[in-house]
């Protein structure tokens, strides 16, 4: 009995904004089919996994530190993704962001300069931008496919951070880890909570949010970028220049990748290390389309993924399962979200052979 999928004529708004709750839900359901798979109580190891890290003042604030490069890098793969230019590199834009912010703590690790911070952060924004651009410029003029060279440019990205910790940055007085020199204080993001390591990134990166959000309901610009995704040539026959669309978006996302890698080198970190993200730039991407590529949804996407990524720390310590768990509820929820879209926009007809074939010929 063949399969067939046919395309809706209408989709359910409703339904469009249901179903990251429906995927989340089955993505529960499935991790207590995991668990009893692995030898564990499904609801004690659920317990442990969502409500156990965030059970104290100390773990909500691990949660918003996580979210923070989640929703920054979200938001701006979501203009993008708006425009149907596929930024798959984020890590790499994050990783050189947090290199070129870096440079200034490394150079001058004595200044107490009142203006080190900020520059830190411009530099930062710069530096993801700057490595946005070649994906851009690779796109405009060649006609390259953005996927590919973007998600190239994130193994280049770590190998040139490798090679910076381990030769030319490496701290002298760091016993040969391959780290930094230790940020001054004037390089470090001031924290907003005492007992925690709450700092002022989350500020800023709910200021990034909030402001991608007027950027796209509030101005022109937005108004192009969301007709160059819905209809490309109207939008060419409007004049909408598509090649500048994919410049902004690029250097758009790029620059907030790098904007959150700096913050996470100068709050969490504190130094340039070999590793200073656990994936954001591609779970990021997850939380874009969790957030239905909206502002306000991807902030309240990036704090169920930054919550996967704190139970996987929790249930390797308190279990002994590994961390790669978080990744495992990652990739479900992505599964079912797009097999839920999928039924959105298709609906599922069973046809008998010889019905299907005479559809074929008709």
């Amino acid at each position: 009995m063949p399969i067939r999928l046919v395309a809706r004529q209408t989709h359910s708004r409703l339904m469009t904004w249901l179903t990251p709750i429906i995927a989340l839900v089955l993505s529960l359901i499935a991790g207590c089919v995991v668990f009893s798979l692995l030898g564990y109580p499904p609801l004690k190891s659920l317990y442990t996994f969502f409500l156990a890290p965030i059970s104290d003042l100390y773990g909500v604030s691990e949660l918003f530190i996580k979210a923070a490069p989640l929703a920054m890098i979200a938001v701006g793969l979501s203009m993008g993704f708006r425009a149907n230019v596929w930024n798959i590199g984020a890590e790499g834009q994050l990783t050189i962001g947090a290199i070129v912010g870096s440079a200034l703590p490394v150079y001058f690790p004595e200044s107490d300069n009142a203006l080190m911070l900020p520059a830190m952060l411009v530099l930062g924004v710069l530096g993801g931008m700057a490595w946005a651009s070649i994906p851009a410029f690779l796109k405009t003029k060649m006609n390259t496919n953005e996927i590919l060279t973007s998600l190239l440019l994130v193994y280049v990205a770590v190998l040139v951070l490798s090679t910076l910790v381990h030769g030319p940055w490496r701290d002298p007085g760091g016993y040969n880890f391959p780290e930094s020199v230790v940020f001054q204080d004037a390089a470090v993001i001031p924290g907003i909570l005492s007992g925690t390591r709450l700092h002022g990134g989350t500020i800023i990166a709910l200021l990034v949010v909030l402001s991608v959000w007027l950027l796209f309901s509030r101005t022109v610009a937005g108004f192009q970028v969301r007709v160059a995704g819905l209809a490309p040539n109207a939008a060419r026959y409007t004049g909408i220049h598509f090649n500048r669309v994919i410049w902004y978006v690029l250097l758009g996302a790029g620059g907030l990748a790098g904007l959150a890698g700096i913050i996470e080198v100068a709050g969490p970190i504190g130094q340039l290390q070999p590793i200073i993200s656990p994936g954001y730039g591609f779970s990021a991407i997850i939380v874009a389309f969790l957030g239905r590529l909206h502002p306000i949804g991807i902030l309240f996407a990036s704090l169920v993924l930054a919550l996967s990524y704190l139970g996987g720390e929790f249930v390797q310590i308190k279990m002994g399962l590994p961390l790669g768990i978080a990744g495992v509820f990652q990739g479900m929820l992505l599964f079912f979200l797009l097999a839920s879209d999928l039924l959105i926009n298709y609906r599922v007809e069973w046809r008998t052979s010889r019905k299907f074939d005479r559809a074929r010929t008709d």
